[in-house]
């Protein structure tokens, strides 16, 4: 068994690989395992606020990054039933951040940046195809159980550990711990298009969201494509939403009369709001998809997980180096968790029930109350405020 006061980091997506960049900036010596033998290519999160690119600028990695996104300098909400609801600019907030544009980058690149940079670093190991199968701990550390691809099974021992290894965490899992919540009866299909929407839609702005009691939808522009979301119904078989002529169909409903888009991706999956009861368990701590997983509409779980990965880097580079007493640690479990129930969860959920509200009346309350808010500046600047996940970073403070 290996044994030294290591923080042990359970999975390298851009959590783990976030709170690895910030423990490493104080010093503090980090193991990362990732069960893949590579980092993922996936896209999934692709939404950077501007409270999480002030943070990575911080540690030395926006710019990067930046140079490889897309910058949303605005958001728009729509209906079909009355066009147009409002519309906002992220250039009102420039007072209270320095990147006042949302950044959409597949969350890969942030990765790649982060361990490519890291890679000089003594202090900076991880172990790729190694899965965390177990964990026990005492007053004196962690000891986990890494399971490599040939299906050895190696005891590691180090002083912390944290769980950012996604909504099946195999940490979540062996502390036994709950994930309270539910799953929504839909299923979410993403489809990928280079398609210009520019040009057939007028007005459009590159986060889109278009309310609609039959079927709401979602466009989001990416460096050289767009991503269009559509809630698939619950008769509807996997097999059939993943071909491409039913990916077609969802997207004839966008623009009508237009049925030969060129289709470069397509993905299907559940979508839950879930949060764990608790987010440390002694020296065992949970971040990101392993503590909280919501609806994407929003863009708030990556950028609420790594902003729970600078939080709790922080506080335990504290009590690492022994200027914090282990007590302050609690005060994550309760910032982040509240965040997470309080903040993430409920924006989220208004966010879905909002575009796919049947209720006439319903329809009208959105439409009013989204027109109200863009066409006063104080109130517009407080949305986005909350919208860009600033507000929820004092709430945090509040919290604490």
């Amino acid at each position: 068994m290996t044994s030294d006061n290591r923080v042990l980091i359970a999975g390298a997506g851009p959590v783990g690989l976030a709170a690895a960049a910030a423990l490493l900036r104080r010093n503090v010596r980090v193991t990362v395992f990732e069960a893949s033998a590579s980092l993922s290519e996936e896209s999934r999160a692709s939404t950077f606020h501007p409270s999480t690119l002030d943070f990575l600028d911080e540690l030395g990695f926006a710019g990067d990054l930046i140079a490889q996104g897309l910058k949303a300098p605005g958001l728009q909400y729509r209906s079909r039933r009355d066009g147009v609801l409002a519309r906002f600019d992220f250039g009102l907030i420039h007072d209270i951040t320095h990147h006042p544009y949302r950044l959409q980058a597949e969350q890969f690149k942030l990765t790649r940046i982060i361990h490519t940079k890291l890679s000089g670093d003594p202090n900076y190991q991880i172990e790729f195809g190694r899965c965390l199968r177990g964990v026990t701990q005492d007053a004196n550390g962690v000891t986990v159980q890494v399971q490599s691809t040939d299906g050895a099974v190696e005891e590691c021992r180090g002083s912390w550990l944290i769980g950012a290894d996604g909504a099946r965490s195999e940490v979540r899992s062996a502390l036994a711990m709950e994930f309270e919540g539910f799953t929504w009866p839909e299923r979410f299909l993403v489809v990928s298009t280079p398609f210009d929407f520019y040009s057939v839609i007028p007005e459009l702005d590159p986060v889109t969201y278009v309310a609609d009691p039959q079927q709401w939808h979602f466009l989001l522009q990416i460096p050289g494509a767009w991503r269009l979301m559509f809630p698939i119904a619950p008769e509807v078989s996997d097999a059939d939403a993943l071909t491409e002529v039913f990916a077609q169909a969802q997207l004839a409903t966008v623009v009508p009369g237009r049925t030969d888009y060129e289709i470069i991706h397509t993905t299907l999956y559940r979508v839950h709001q879930r949060v764990a009861k608790s987010f440390r368990a002694g020296r065992v701590f949970l971040a990101g998809d392993a503590a909280h997983i919501n609806n994407p509409l929003g863009g708030m779980g990556m950028n609420g997980g790594i902003h729970d990965a600078l939080n709790l880097a922080e506080r335990l580079a504290r009590v690492w180096h022994g200027e914090a007493d282990e007590h302050d640690l609690d005060r994550y479990d309760a910032q982040r968790r509240g965040i997470a129930m309080e903040y993430v969860q409920m924006h989220s959920i208004a966010n879905k029930r909002n575009l796919e509200a049947r209720d006439p009346a319903e329809q009208d309350r959105f439409r009013d109350e989204m027109r109200a808010i863009a066409s006063d500046r104080n109130c517009a600047h407080a949305y986005l405020e909350r919208v860009s996940m600033i507000a929820s970073l004092k709430r945090a403070a509040e919290l604490g």
